[in-house]
């Protein structure tokens, strides 16, 4: 009896490990940011990235996601850290996604292998965007804003009615 609460409690913590995150976003990657990558040719590393939409472009075959990189959190969800971002990069996926759905600022993570590198423009600046072939695109719903609304604690001689 004395073992029960034990192994119920390591039972408990090894499925909310497992339950971390959501199927298609598990598995083993590299731990390297897109500016790690830029900086180290990474070609071939699987990676699990995330962040912002800067922009989705539709081609003939494809649909590329430009992105700015943030931290994942333990569920692979992008999450801002101070304006602590890991650089950009450049995912691309066969098939079609819609720039109505995956519009600006959304919050995307994708898995799959670095298979390149693409030079770009950011402003004036020439910009080395590590580029991902997906195996995975996972459009995170929107964040709705709560405002909470507290009532101050009542004066002690009020009582608690």
């Amino acid at each position: 009896m004395n073992f029960r609460i034990p192994a119920l409690a390591i039972a408990a913590t090894l499925l909310s490990a497992c339950a971390s995150q959501p199927k298609p976003l598990q598995g083993e990657f590299a731990e390297i940011t897109p500016r790690d990558a830029t900086a180290n040719d990474s070609t071939g590393a699987a990676v699990r990235w995330g962040g912002r939409i800067v922009r989705t472009e539709p081609q003939a075959n494809r649909t590329c996601f430009e992105m700015i990189s943030t931290k994942l959190s333990t569920f692979g969800r992008p999450y801002w850290a101070a304006d602590d971002t890991g650089g950009r990069f450049i995912a691309c996926r066969t098939g079609f996604y819609d720039p109505a759905v995956f519009e600006v600022n959304r919050e995307v993570t994708f898995t799959g292998r670095i298979d390149g590198y693409e030079s770009r423009q950011v402003g004036q600046y020439d910009y080395r965007f590590p580029r991902v072939a997906a195996d995975v695109v996972y459009l995170w719903p929107i964040r709705e804003r709560v405002d909470v609304v507290t009532r101050p604690a009542p004066w002690p001689w009020w009582g608690w009615w």
